[in-house]
């Protein structure tokens, strides 16, 4: 399997010196920077490619709402996408955004004044970490409308798979169409029943697009009763599991699929 991309996401308030001095640094270490200082929902594509998120917090923001609500979306996508995340900001700030924002305290923290060398260090360290993780573990995507099951799901395997998430059947089209060939996902875990797009119509799509033809489908049902099984093994996906699988079970389940 090949190596990922050098990817580096700068999520900020408004740009400034400091901010073009670390880009400028990531460069010069051979990263490829974006920076996205609006439209913010952009984030939840980006976690598809990239595997760390800098977030450079404003002196002011414990006193904005708006812009604490910012991060905490932003922590969000972050997270659930299953990518890591450092935020750079004053030392007084940190209790008061861990507490504001829960996700937040699975960052790493930098305070300023940023110490370029170190930050750099820093972001060494996570790429080799996901590099690692990248080329020893398979890679699972979890297309679920109930964020807290596929988080659930996910904090049960991640220890054995690279495991990402969304939560919609047009974001699964579009996050496996943006995926290199080098990242592949080996296998899908896919509701059933969702909103708008429902989970056969995402199979169909799948199906008949051939760089998505050949992932392996297993769909996750609430519903075990002996017509409703029958139902979704008439689409022909690669398996199911029940919504209410123990933990042993759907690992027992997924090594047989993968192994």
């Amino acid at each position: 399997m090949g190596t990922i991309s050098k990817n580096v996401v700068i999520v900020l308030y408004q740009y400034s010196v400091v901010v073009k001095g670390i880009e400028n640094k990531l460069k010069d270490l051979g990263y490829h920077v974006d920076i996205v200082t609006e439209k913010y929902d952009i984030i939840r594509d980006f976690t598809s490619t990239t595997p760390l998120f800098i977030v450079y917090l404003p002196g002011d923001i414990r006193g904005d709402i708006h812009k604490v609500k910012v991060l905490s979306n932003v922590c969000g996508m972050v997270v659930e996408g299953g990518r890591n995340l450092i935020i750079i900001g004053d030392y007084q700030q940190k209790d008061d955004i861990n507490e504001a924002v829960p996700q937040s305290r699975e960052s790493r923290w930098v305070d300023r004044p940023v110490d370029l060398e170190k930050l750099g260090n820093l972001v060494d360290e996570f790429y080799v970490t996901e590099e690692e993780v990248s080329n020893s573990k398979k890679r699972i995507l979890i297309v679920d409308d109930d964020p807290s099951y596929a988080k659930m799901v996910r904090e049960w395997i991640k220890e054995v798979y690279r495991v990402d998430i969304v939560t919609a059947g047009m974001q699964a089209i579009s996050f496996l169409l943006k995926v290199k060939e080098s990242e592949k996902v080996n296998l899908i875990l896919l509701d059933y029943e969702m909103p708008v797009v429902d989970g056969p119509q995402v199979l169909q799509m799948l199906r008949q697009d051939p760089a998505t033809a050949n992932i392996p489908v297993i769909f996750l049902t609430g519903n075990g009763t002996k017509e409703a099984v029958a139902r979704v093994m008439e689409l022909k996906p690669d398996g199911y599991i029940l919504k209410s699988t123990t933990r042993e079970n759907l690992m027992g389940y997924l090594y047989s699929k993968l192994k």
